[in-house]
């Protein structure tokens, strides 16, 4: 799949990283896109795409767009703290992850406290009744939690993990080349029902003819 891509130019982006866009172009800011350049996503999706229906969750997954991102860590590359748009993208992101494993780092702003407990311990007749938990609250400034993410893992975001706890890759967790290719999905905005679901009608049917080029 990566040497597929690869015939194909990539894009210098922030923080070391290129990229490949496979969808409409998107003024987040001012909540506008255009349809002209987008002509679905790339042929050697269709595939992933299809596997990916077969997970628990995923059932109904439809996927408007796909951005690739090439991390090098003699790029130095990285992704900052962030949380996906919210507007135009659904609940869930779903990203492929390639070449090597990483980690995802995920933290959240929020002014309140987090519970934490640790690992429960016994007492000496591993007793139900002894079972000690001990647990204590910190900010939620100070936690960060990192995910392994091996070679050729799925990773999907959801719930609060999609709107609460931001995610990022840290430059000291790209040890070698790393490609993702991430898929989302639209938002009930552009949903059946939605205030363009016209809009996202359309953006669907030329999504599903795979026949696309990074814009």
């Amino acid at each position: 799949m990566v040497r597929l891509m690869d015939l194909d130019p990539w894009k210098l982006s922030q923080s070391g990283r290129k990229k490949q866009d496979y969808g409409p172009r998107v003024n987040f800011r001012k909540q506008k896109l255009k349809v002209a350049d987008f002509q679905g996503l790339p042929s050697f999706s269709r595939e992933v795409v299809r596997r990916m229906g077969l997970y628990p969750g995923l059932e109904d997954f439809q996927p408007v767009e796909q951005c690739n991102l090439d991390y090098s860590p003699e790029r130095g590359s990285a992704i900052d703290p962030h949380l996906d748009d919210t507007w135009l993208w659904g609940e869930r992101l779903v990203s492929l992850n390639l070449l090597s494993p990483t980690v995802m780092s995920m933290s959240r702003e929020a002014p309140d406290t987090l519970l934490l407990s640790s690992a429960p311990t016994t007492g000496p007749k591993d007793s139900v009744d002894n079972l000690i938990t001990p647990s204590w609250s910190v900010l939620c400034q100070d936690v960060e939690v990192a995910i392994p993410i091996p070679r050729c893992s799925l990773l999907v975001l959801t719930g609060a993990a999609r709107h609460q706890w931001t995610h990022a890759i840290h430059r000291r967790h790209i040890t070698a080349r790393r490609v993702c290719a991430t898929f989302r999905e639209l938002s009930a905005e552009f949903q059946p029902g939605g205030r363009q679901q016209d809009l996202g009608r359309e953006l669907l049917q030329i999504s599903c003819s795979f026949q696309g080029r990074p814009v």
